[in-house]
C-alpha cells in the first residue's frame, strides 16, 4: 500500500532520478483492506502500442481481410499507436473487465504497460490487458477503435513497480485463463521479443503530444490463444508480469 499522502499525479511529474525505489509501505505500517484500484488517476490517459510482437503479427494477419497492413506496420519505422482508456474507465486488480456483446470472438492481450513521467522517461511498470474483439478488427482494420475501446476492456494493476527502462528488457510475461477454476489456456512470452525498444515507443508517443502528468503505454502483446478460444461471462484472466500479478473477472 502507498502512503496515504502519496501523489501519483506528483510521481510521474518527477525526472526519473528523483523517483524513490520502493514505495511499498503504508503510513502506519498496516495491510491494505478491500479490492485495489487501478494505480491510476481518473484523469490519467493509457495508450497502446500494436504488432511489436512477431506473434501479434501473425495473429493480425491471419484473421484479416487485408493482411499486408499488418506487415508493413511490423516492419516500419512509425509503430502503431492508439488511445486506449481514460484512467477513470481502467480496471484495477480483483475488478470485472467485460466482452463486446457484439462480437463473437474475444481475446485477453496481455502487455507490458510503462508508467511514463512528465519528461518522456519510463519510470516503472505494471500488468496490462488489453481486452480485444478479433472478429471485428480482422473485419477491417478501421474497425480497431470498436474492437479495443469499450466499457471494461482495460485492466491495469496490481501496482506501478518502480523501474529504469534496462530492468524491462527480458522479464516473463504470463497468461491463465480459469474457468469454473480449470485452466483453458496458458501462454508464456518475454518482453525481450518485443521488436522495438521500449524508449522508442516512447518518444513516438510524444512527438507531438504532451503528457503535463505522465501517461502509461501499454506495449504489445505477444500472446495470442488459439482461433477457436474465445473468452466467455465468468472466466478468470490471471496475468503475471516481472512479479507483478493482474487477476480479472470477465462479467456481463
Amino acid at each position: 500500500m502507498l502512503p496515504q499522502d502519496f501523489d501519483l499525479r506528483r510521481l510521474l511529474e518527477l525526472p526519473g532520478p528523483a523517483i524513490p525505489e520502493f514505495l511499498s509501505e503504508s503510513a502506519g505500517g498496516e495491510a491494505a483492506s478491500g479490492p485495489l484500484l487501478a494505480p491510476l488517476e481518473a484523469s490519467s490517459e493509457v495508450w497502446a502500442a500494436g504488432v511489436t510482437y512477431l506473434r501479434s503479427r501473425e495473429a493480425r494477419e491471419a484473421e484479416s481481410t487485408v493482411r499486408d497492413v499488418y506487415a508493413k506496420v511490423y516492419d516500419a519505422e512509425r509503430p502503431e499507436l492508439f488511445f486506449k482508456s481514460p484512467g477513470w474507465r481502467v480496471a484495477g486488480h480483483g475488478m470485472p473487465i467485460r466482452i463486446r456483446r457484439d462480437s463473437r470472438w474475444n481475446v485477453p492481450e496481455p502487455e507490458l504497460t510503462l508508467a511514463i513521467n512528465a519528461h518522456g522517461e519510463i519510470v516503472g511498470f505494471c500488468a496490462g490487458n488489453d481486452v480485444s474483439s478479433r472478429d471485428i478488427e480482422g473485419e477491417n482494420p478501421l474497425y480497431l477503435p470498436q474492437a479495443k475501446i469499450y466499457d471494461g476492456s482495460c485492466a491495469i494493476g496490481p501496482g506501478i513497480a518502480l523501474c529504469g527502462a534496462d530492468a524491462l528488457r527480458n522479464l516473463s510475461i504470463e497468461l491463465t485463463v480459469l474457468r469454473a477454476g480449470r485452466a483453458i489456456f496458458t501462454g508464456e512470452t518475454r518482453t525481450s521479443r518485443i521488436k522495438r525498444p521500449l524508449q522508442d515507443l516512447v518518444d513516438y508517443l510524444r512527438k507531438e503530444l504532451d503528457f503535463p502528468h505522465g501517461a502509461f503505454l501499454m506495449t504489445g502483446t505477444g500472446i495470442v490463444p488459439p482461433d477457436d478460444f474465445s473468452l466467455a461471462w465468468g472466466d478468470r484472466v490471471r496475468i503475471s508480469i516481472g512479479g507483478l500479478a493482474l487477476e480479472n473477472d470477465v462479467a456481463q
